[in-house]
């Protein structure tokens, strides 16, 4: 037994040893010269390993390549389609006499591979271009390839450590680059899923993806494919399932994309945006989508940023120049997270917290370089919008991006209790950037419009708005100082707020007359917002040039008095400075009269900055029409003398 022992172990020695021995005697170069002698019929493509050579046939055969490179398709952009410092690879040695490539182990490290296309969009990545030629008889579709049906490769323990993937589109010229990679791959057989794991290195952010492809040999037969991708990351998570066709010339599926943070996005894209701290963070977008060619498209798109929603569908057309179709409902649109904040007021403020403060106009340059990027067509519906203090109902409008040429077409406008129609066209192809601008509203309610748009509350009542208006600038103080065009309004049945002008006459008419009490209970006075003169009609329209609006035909009509006046409103400067001559009627008829006698009449002088305007009666010339009107009466009475009446 002891000498069996002893025979049994020399034996194991010398076979331990041989395993150990043949790989030197085994013609390394010439078996390395075979295999890409293979891949070369097999591809077209050449295999070159220039660095160190490795093989071991123990307990599978091992294959350790250094510096190996494998050439690019005819006419691409560099020789090699792909480079690697090392390829380890073990092969079970079963896998040899079963016509089929398996693989216990397949190692990639530092590998820097380049997946491109043509001018005709072929793509390098279609490997078996000689074995289509020869099986052309077997091709099912132009453009694709068939395998042999007893083709296959099972993949055991497969990883790829750092290196990079470059992605480089021939028809667009666009370049995408991965780095850093970490993946591991499960591949048991070309035709069961591929499942892939692991991180990447994308502009210098961390990516983690879980993929899987349910049929690897439809996607190198250039067959429609399934695939399933999980992206996460500290800027933004996405999940995509859906259909690869065309050989990724046509992509569908359901895609869903969500982060806390736009701004984190921009800025990784080099855009800084420099929003509040409640404007663009989380984000969230789902729908059905469509890529074909350069044209994305979403449908039965729900998408959330901050408290604002949006429904709708939109194409976005990809290429040297963005094009931007889209029908989408915004809900209620609070854009004032989203605007950048007025100028602040240098004034001093005042101790006297009721007391108002000046207006004044923003000379913060305005940057509107965005609309050269990109041109669009949209529809866009919503319950209600803000923009700053300006608030709107329900309304549907258009916008045409064309150049940076912008127009915003009102086609439902619903604000202030009235409707309306309008159109603003934006041009900001050239410097300074021009405004024009187109709006008839009706039923508007007066006091809050002006007060939100131009911070005038003077004036009350519901009527009629319409307005042609031109301006140019970069700043809102430029577009105030070259407003110009014209506005007319026609209100009824509402005040003036300030000053009770009725009762203002009457203490003049008073004062003319001798009582001078009168001059106790004030004719100059301020704004008084407990006073208000009421009026059953005001009309009028004025002309702007260089934002000074100027009305000739101001009229102002109630049971009581009659008002004309003319003057203009200075908004550069922010003032006033009217003169209406004010009447009181010599009989209370209602504002049905067709009695136009005004009985005594006075002169009221309107005027001052928007904040603090004053209301004056010109008592002297009142004292004046009064004497003329005391010596017609006495030359009346001379008449009679004279023939008797």
């Amino acid at each position: 037994m002891k000498t069996l022992a002893k025979v049994l172990g020399v034996i194991i020695v010398v076979i331990i040893g041989l395993l150990i021995a043949i790989p030197f005697f085994i013609p390394v170069d010439a078996i390395f010269n075979k295999v890409s002698e293979q891949v070369q019929n097999t591809t077209g493509r050449t295999l070159t390993i220039a660095g160190d050579k490795d093989l071991a046939i123990f307990p599978s055969l091992r294959l350790e390549l250094n510096d190996v490179s494998f050439s690019n398709m005819e006419g691409g952009s560099r020789a090699n389609m792909a480079t690697m410092k090392q390829l380890d690879v073990h092969i079970p040695w079963s896998t040899l006499f079963s016509g089929e490539v398996k693989l216990d182990k397949f190692v990639i490290r530092e590998p820097d591979v380049l997946l491109e296309t043509n001018a005709q969009g072929q793509g390098n990545w279609q490997l078996f271009d000689k074995v289509a030629t020869e099986q052309s008889q077997q091709s099912t579709e132009q453009g694709q390839v068939k395998l042999p049906d007893n083709f296959d490769i099972e993949l055991g323990e497969v990883a790829i450590y750092g290196g990079q993937f470059t992605y480089l589109d021939g028809q667009t010229g666009s370049k995408q680059q991965i780095s850093d990679l970490e993946l591991a791959v499960l591949l048991k057989s070309l035709r069961q899923p591929l499942e892939l794991e692991g991180g990447i290195t994308y502009m210098g952010e961390r990516f983690n993806l879980d993929i899987e492809l349910d049929n690897p040999i439809k996607a190198i037969e250039g067959r429609p494919f399934t695939l399933t991708q999980n992206l996460t990351s500290a800027l933004v998570d996405m999940e995509f399932k859906g259909n690869i066709a065309e050989q990724g010339g046509n992509i569908s599926g359901t895609l869903m994309l969500q982060g806390d943070s736009v701004k984190r996005i921009a800025k990784w894209q080099g855009v800084e945006l420099n929003a509040k701290d409640n404007a663009f963070n989380d984000f969230r977008v789902e729908g059905s989508m469509q890529l074909q060619g350069q044209a994305f498209t979403i449908n039965k798109l729900v998408a959330t940023l901050d408290q604002l929603a949006i429904e709708g569908m939109s194409t976005i057309h990809l290429g040297e120049r963005l094009a931007l179709t889209a029908n989408v409902d915004l809900g209620m649109l609070d854009l004032n997270p989203y605007l950048p904040e007025p100028a602040a007021n240098t004034e001093q403020p005042s101790n006297d917290d009721s007391q108002a403060q000046p207006l004044e106009w923003d000379d913060t340059p305005i940057d509107l370089s965005a609309l050269n990027a990109l041109d669009a067509d949209i529809v866009v519906r919503s319950s209600g919008l803000k923009a700053r203090d300006i608030t709107l109902g329900e309304n549907q409008f258009s916008i045409k991006l064309d150049n940076a040429v912008a127009t915003l077409s009102m086609d439902k406008f619903a604000a202030y209790e009235g409707q309306g129609t309008g159109k603003v066209t934006l041009n900001a192809a050239r410097q300074p950037y021009h405004i024009d601008t187109q709006f008839d509203l009706s039923g508007i309610n007066a006091e809050p419009l002006l007060s939100d748009a131009v911070k005038f509350d003077k004036l009350m009542g519901k009527g009629a708005l319409n307005w042609q208006l031109t301006t140019e600038g970069q700043s809102q103080q430029d577009f105030v100082d070259a407003l110009a065009g014209k506005l007319a309004f026609s209100f009824a049945d509402g005040a003036v707020k300030g000053a009770n002008i009725a009762e203002l006459v009457r203490k003049a008419k008073e004062l003319i007359k001798g009582n001078t009490s009168a001059l106790s209970q004030g004719l100059n006075t301020g704004f008084d917002k407990s006073q208000q003169t009421d009026f059953t009609a005001l009309t009028g329209s004025m002309n702007f040039t260089k934002g000074v609006g100027v009305n000739s035909d101001l009229s102002l009509l109630s049971p009581l008095i009659r008002i004309t006046g003319e003057g203009q409103v200075d908004l550069p400067a922010t003032k006033v400075n009217y003169r209406l001559v004010t009447g009181i009627v010599d009989s209370i008829e209602g504002q049905g009269t067709t009695d136009d006698s005004t009985g005594f009449k006075i002169p009221v002088r309107i005027k001052g900055p928007f904040h603090d305007v004053a209301v004056n009666l010109d008592v002297g010339e009142a004292a004046k029409e009064e004497v003329k009107e005391k010596a017609k009466e006495k030359v009346k009475d001379k008449l009679k003398g004279l023939f008797g009446g």
